[in-house]
C-alpha cells in the first residue's frame, strides 16, 4: 500500500483514504485485497445471472469507492454499466471541484443500494475549505456481462447532480445577492425554500447590476442557461441587494399551503400591478413549475371563454343558457361531471356550477374555431412573452378546429398553463385589464413588459366578475373552498383529466380583494377539494 492511504474495515462499514491534497491531487491506493479488483473472470467464464448477491454489491461498492478515492477514473468507470459516461463525468468531477484529502465512507447496504459519505478538502486561489456530503449507488447486473456494476448516473457524484450537470470551482461567476421582498425583509432558500430557482436566476440575471462582487464557490453548472446553484462557498464575495415584488407573509403562507399536497403548486398576484406577491411548489424535483409548468387547466379556462362569449353578445350573465347533460360537437360527446343538467338556469348558474355543455353548445355561434386563442391573447396577455424577471412559461391557446376547438373551451385538448398564467387570468378578470406578471420591477433592468392589444370592455369585466363572485358563494362549486375567505371574493374551479392518470387534476383560480391566486395539484380530483382549500389560506395572508 502507497504512503499516506489507509483503509478501515469495521462492523461492514469501510472507509478508503487517499492522502494528499491540492488540484487533483490524489495518493493511489492498490485496492483492498493489495491488487487489483476483477469483475470477470479471466478465463471468459459464464455469464452470471439472478438478482445481485449482498457479497458481490458490498464488492462492487467498495471497488468502485476505493478507485474513486484514488483518482483512478478509468478503474471507477469500469466497475460501473456505462464505463464511458462514468469515466467522463469523474474527470470532469475530479478536475472541477479541485478536491484533494478525498475519503469515501460506505454505510450498511440495503439490498443492492449503498449509502456512502464523501469528505475531501476543495483548495482554490489560496483558499481551503472542508467539503463532506452524502450520496448512494446501486448495484445492477450487467446487461451483456451478467457482472455486478453500480448503476450509472450523475447523482453517483453528487445527489443534487442531473445528467448533463457537472460541478465546478469558480471565482468568476454572479455575485451573491440579498433579496428582500416588498417591504426589505430578506428572503433566503432556508426559509422559503420554494424560492430556492428564483433567487439562483434572480442572482444571475441581477448579481452583477445590484453592485454584487463575486466570491469563490462550488457549483452545480447546467448546460444551456440554466442559473448555477452553488453547493459550497471558499470565500465570500460581496452581495447586491435584489428588491423583489414578493410579500414575505403571503410567500410563508403560500410555502405552508403547498405541504398538504405532493406535486402542488400556487402562484399570488396583485391584480392592480401584476405584481407577483408568492410562488411555491412542493415538488421532489425542487422545479418551479408554478412558473414553467404546461398542463391543461380544466375548467378555469372558463373564465376566458366566458369572456370571448360575453364580448360577443351571445351570453348574459342573468339570461338563460343551455345546460343539458351531454353536448355533442362533431365527432365528440362532452359531458357534465356525473351527467348533470341545469334547467333553465342562467349563463351565471352554469359558470358557477361549472356546466360544460353550456359553453360548447355556443361553439358553432362563435363562428371562429380560433377565437378563444386570439381573446385569450389581446385580452389576457397569454402568449406575449412576459418579462417577469425570471424564465416562465406565458401559456398557449393553439389554433384548433372541431373537437379540438371545442375540448378548449373547457380548459381541455391542446390547452398548456400554469399556476403563474392562471393566477394572471383570475388577475386580469378583476382588474378588467392584463398587467404582465413581475417578480422584479421593471426599472431594475429597464425591460420592456408585455401589454395586451385591448382591454376587456367594461360590460364583460363586470359580468365576469359577477360570475366568479357566485362561484364563491351560494351553491357554487368554489363556495366551500372560498367559505372562510373575507372581502370582495370569486372563484373558479377546474378538473383537467390527464391520460393514463387515475384521477384527473385539480385546479382553482380566486381573487380576494386586490389579490389573486391559482394553484394545481396533480391527481387530487375537484378543483375545489385540493387546489380550492390552498389557494383559500394563500388568499387569507393578504
Amino acid at each position: 500500500m502507497r504512503s499516506g492511504a489507509k483503509v478501515a474495515v469495521v462492523g461492514g462499514v469501510f472507509a478508503v483514504v487517499a492522502g494528499g491534497v491540492g488540484y487533483g491531487a490524489f495518493n493511489l491506493w492498490e485496492g483492498l485485497t493489495g491488487g487489483t479488483v476483477a469483475t470477470t473472470s479471466a478465463d471468459g467464464s459464464a455469464r452470471r445471472s439472478g438478482p445481485v448477491t449482498a457479497e458481490e454489491t458490498e464488492a462492487t461498492a467498495r471497488g468502485f469507492l476505493a478507485a474513486w478515492a484514488e483518482g483512478d477514473v478509468a478503474k471507477a468507470a469500469a466497475f460501473t454499466n456505462d464505463p464511458a459516461a462514468a469515466q467522463t463525468a469523474l474527470d470532469v468531477y475530479l478536475t472541477g471541484t479541485h478536491v484533494g484529502g478525498m475519503k469515501a465512507k460506505a454505510g450498511a447496504p440495503s439490498g443492492t443500494t449503498v449509502p456512502f459519505t464523501v469528505s475531501a478538502v476543495v483548495s482554490y486561489d489560496g483558499a481551503r475549505v472542508p467539503w463532506t456530503y452524502a450520496s448512494r449507488l446501486s448495484v445492477v447486473r450487467g446487461l451483456s456481462t451478467g457482472q455486478p456494476r453500480v448503476d450509472w448516473s450523475s447523482a453517483v457524484l453528487h445527489p443534487e447532480l442531473e445528467d448533463g450537470q457537472a460541478l465546478r470551482v469558480t471565482s468568476s461567476g454572479a455575485p451573491a445577492i440579498k433579496a428582500v421582498d416588498r417591504n426589505g425583509a430578506e428572503l433566503t432558500a432556508e426559509r422559503y425554500p420554494s424560492l430556492r430557482p428564483v433567487l439562483d436566476e434572480l442572482r444571475k440575471r441581477y448579481g452583477t447590476e445590484a453592485g454584487g462582487t463575486p466570491g469563490v464557490e462550488l457549483v452545480v453548472t447546467s448546460e444551456g442557461d440554466a442559473a448555477d446553484r452553488t453547493l459550497l462557498t471558499l470565500r465570500k464575495g460581496k452581495p447586491g441587494e435584489v428588491r423583489t415584488t414578493l410579500d414575505a407573509g403571503v410567500q410563508a403562507a403560500a410555502e405552508k399551503a403547498v405541504k398538504r399536497y405532493a406535486e402542488s403548486s400556487v402562484v399570488a398576484i396583485k391584480p392592480s400591478t401584476g405584481e407577483v406577491r408568492a410562488v411555491a411548489n412542493n415538488r421532489k424535483d425542487g422545479w418551479n413549475a408554478a412558473f414553467l409548468g404546461r398542463q391543461a387547466p380544466g375548467s378555469t379556462m372558463k373564465i376566458v371563454t366566458a369572456a370571448l362569449l360575453l364580448e360577443k353578445g351571445l351570453v348574459a350573465a342573468d339570461r338563460v343558457a343551455e345546460c343539458p347533460p351531454d353536448v355533442r360537437y362533431y365527432n365528440r360527446t362532452f359531458q357534465n361531471l356525473d351527467g348533470f343538467s341545469l334547467d333553465g338556469a342562467t349563463f351565471e348558474k352554469s359558470f358557477a356550477r361549472s356546466c360544460n355543455t353550456a359553453f360548447i353548445k355556443l361553439i358553432d355561434d362563435v363562428d371562429d374555431d380560433a377565437a378563444l386563442g386570439k381573446e385569450a391573447r389581446e385580452v389576457f396577455g397569454i402568449g406575449l412573452e412576459w418579462r417577469t424577471g425570471v424564465p416562465s412559461s406565458d401559456g398557449s391557446v393553439p389554433a384548433e378546429t372541431q373537437e379540438e376547438a371545442a375540448a378548449q373551451y373547457i380548459g381541455q385538448g391542446t390547452v398548456q398553463m400554469n399556476a403563474l398564467n392562471i393566477a394572471s387570468v383570475a388577475a386580469t378578470a378583476k382588474a378588467g385589464v392584463f398587467k404582465q406578471p413581475i417578480v422584479v420591477p421593471a426599472s431594475l433592468d429597464d425591460r420592456e413588459l408585455a401589454e395586451a392589444p385591448r382591454r376587456m370592455d367594461g360590460s364583460t369585466a363586470r359580468q365576469l366578475r359577477d360570475m366568479m363572485r357566485a362561484t364563491a358563494r351560494g351553491q357554487g362549486t368554489g363556495a366551500a373552498a372560498m367559505a372562510g375567505v373575507g372581502g370582495d371574493k370569486g372563484a373558479k374551479t377546474g378538473s383537467a383529466e390527464v391520460d393514463d392518470q387515475g384521477q384527473a387534476n385539480s385546479w382553482f383560480a380566486a381573487f380576494a380583494d386586490d389579490l389573486a391566486a391559482a394553484a394545481v395539484v396533480q391527481a387530487a380530483g375537484h378543483g375545489g377539494d385540493a387546489a380550492g382549500p390552498l389557494v383559500a389560506s394563500v388568499l387569507n395572508a393578504r
